[in-house]
């Protein structure tokens, strides 16, 4: 098994009260910011560094960014969001945190705030950082 690391954050575990509804609206804003579903089965899904199941308990409430590639990306996750049960939260815009940060944000089904963020042209060392577990 292969992991990448670096290109979302560690981890956040999510626990939603409607898993399906949010399962549908993560494929579609996580494809508008270019990745997918690591694994997934009938009681999760991950993307990366994120896990997301149905709480047993009261749902999370947390704000999280991700990001994006480019200021055509944080429009597509936007517009991903609104069509697949988000809420708006604000539309793709500046936003004075520093020069260049371009981002929208939404509420996904549970009502977590959901931002994607483009900090502005920049050259990466690597894509992410593979890990491989040793044989």
């Amino acid at each position: 098994m292969e992991f990448h690391l670096g290109r979302l954050i560690d981890h956040v575990h999510l626990r939603v009260s409607d898993l399906e509804a949010s399962r549908r609206f993560y494929r579609a804003v996580l494809k508008a910011v270019g990745r997918e579903f690591s694994s997934e089965s009938p009681k999760h899904f991950a993307c990366d560094e994120l896990w997301v199941d149905r709480a047993d308990g009261p749902v999370s409430r947390i704000h999280l960014a991700f990001q994006a590639r480019d200021r055509e990306a944080v429009q597509a996750f936007h517009a991903a969001a609104l069509a697949n049960g988000g809420r708006d939260n604000g539309e793709p815009g500046e936003r004075s945190y520093h020069p260049g940060y371009y981002a929208a944000f939404a509420f996904d089904p549970d009502g977590h705030n959901i931002e994607a963020v483009f900090h502005g042209p920049a050259e990466r060392s690597s894509e992410s950082v593979v890990v491989r577990a040793k044989a």
